[in-house]
């Protein structure tokens, strides 16, 4: 699929094994892996990157396939899930970046056209949030308070 402003295509990735079963030499058991991922929030890891190290340092590959949950649903179930989705998170931090760049670079022009991008994409996953109610219905991005929100 192509990207949406500048319509071309991403960097291909790598995909996951279609056996959804764990494999024999996985030897973690359920509860330890959500042990780990719990262990793992408390320590401010987002998702993506307590999957990272569960399968570099663990030798998980899945943690769905070994607990039937994914990542995200299991800090849901032990309230651990961070205040902001993942992404929304890291479109903030990119915007926070390209303000502080401008700052010194007032004549970038590239630079303020990626900031008016980045925050579109921010308003349009915000009123998806809303709507899906993971944020409450009167939460408003605030530039001036983007920093308070990711520190």
């Amino acid at each position: 699929m192509a990207r949406m402003y500048s319509r071309k295509r991403g960097k291909a990735g790598s995909t996951k094994p279609v056996k959804k079963t764990t494999p024999t030499w996985v030897s973690h058991k359920s509860k330890v892996v959500e042990q780990l991922i719990l262990k793992l929030a408390k320590s401010e890891k987002t998702t993506s990157e307590i999957g990272i190290i569960l399968r570099d340092t663990y030798g998980i590959p899945s943690v769905r396939a070994v607990t039937g949950k994914k990542i995200n649903q299991i800090l849901i179930e032990n309230k651990a899930e961070p205040a902001l989705p993942e992404n929304l998170r890291a479109l903030i931090v990119r915007h926070i970046n390209l303000m502080k760049h401008m700052e010194s670079n007032n004549h970038d022009k590239t630079a303020k056209r990626g900031a008016e991008l980045t925050e579109s994409k921010i308003n349009r996953l915000v009123k998806y949030y809303r709507r899906t109610s993971k944020l409450p219905a009167n939460w408003k991005y605030d530039k001036a308070k983007a920093k308070l929100l990711v520190a």
